[in-house]
């Protein structure tokens, strides 16, 4: 069985943050919050990475983590670009924007020969997260029918900022931890000493249940994802190309979605205990910084990576 791989999302723009956040760093040593992922997938077990980045990025993207990191672990690079679409497709004129998480997996599938992992890149997921999911992935579990795959589920108040507002995945899973559904919230913050959601600029409010699961963007999948998004890119494209031609995205929990529907794979939801942290706003980089110190002053981390790894 090939050893899983990790695939990091960093193809994103940070517009809300301004500029590369990927690779702003968070502590004084100078790591970004990817070192952290890297370093904990590299316990887990993970042997290889993925970046997933914009073309033009890539020298940024290289001299802040890359290089570096080349030591550590095996690293290879995608580019997520807009013209990279099947024959007899163009982009509609004008758009600038990518065409979504979904798109931006599929731009490794020549990188990828077993399972994997995803990741977004500007997220710390905690170290419970990369062994739950490297012993997923390493755990032979054959069914020729249907595909079995993972998602590491947080506890919704473990992924607040105090900044703002937040966009989360809230999962719905039965009994044996399975999920069923996720419902896209778009607008979540603390309300009234709970946690609600928005869906009319504010004028109502719906509060979450506390200890709600949410989906931080970390999955686990076997091979196969990558042919299920291939094949249906197509439908996706005449659909955005019609309908929505500038900003139509192709998400990766979309697809995982109709395969859930047409009951072609299950997803085990792994429950992690660890806070997360991410730098949605600009402001919530002290924060994430002085989280980061604690860890490892708590003896989690050594104060350099890579230097005592």
């Amino acid at each position: 069985m090939k050893k899983p791989v990790l695939v990091v999302m960093a193809a994103g723009m940070g517009s809300r943050y301004g500029g590369l956040k990927q690779i702003d760093p968070i502590d004084k040593e100078g790591h970004i919050i990817m070192d952290f992922s890297i370093y904990d997938a590299v316990r887990a077990g993970f042997e290889k990475v993925v970046f997933i980045i914009k073309r033009e990025n890539e020298e940024a993207f290289r001299e802040a983590i890359g290089d570096r990191l080349s030591k550590q672990i095996e690293v290879a690079y995608v580019f997520q670009e807009l013209t990279n679409i099947p024959e007899g497709y163009s982009v509609p004129e004008g758009r600038v924007k990518p065409w979504g998480t979904g798109h931006a997996v599929l731009s490794c599938i020549d990188e990828i020969g077993g399972p994997f992992a995803v990741i977004n890149a500007d997220d710390y997921y905690g170290v419970h997260a990369f062994k739950m999911a490297y012993d997923f992935l390493t755990s032979e579990e054959k069914d020729n029918d249907v595909y079995h795959y993972m998602m590491v589920g947080y506890r919704l108040e473990n992924t607040l900022t105090e900044n703002g507002h937040v966009a989360r995945g809230v999962c719905v899973t039965d009994e044996e931890g399975h999920l069923i559904k996720i419902n896209e919230r778009t607008h979540i913050e603390k309300h009234d000493g709970g946690t609600a959601y928005t869906e009319d600029d504010g004028k109502t409010w719906t509060m979450l249940p506390q200890g709600s699961i949410v989906s931080m963007n970390m999955w686990g999948f076997s091979n196969s994802i990558l042919q299920e998004l291939k094949a249906r890119f197509r439908p996706f494209l005449d659909d955005a190309i019609a309908n929505n031609p500038m900003k139509g995205e192709y998400f990766l929990p979309f697809v995982v979605d109709e395969l859930l529907q047409e009951k072609k794979a299950t997803v085990k939801v792994l429950k992690s205990e660890d806070k997360w942290y991410g730098v949605t706003y600009k402001e919530d980089k002290p924060m994430v910084m002085d989280a980061i110190q604690n860890l490892k002053d708590q003896g989690l981390y050594p104060q350099k990576l890579w230097e005592e790894a």
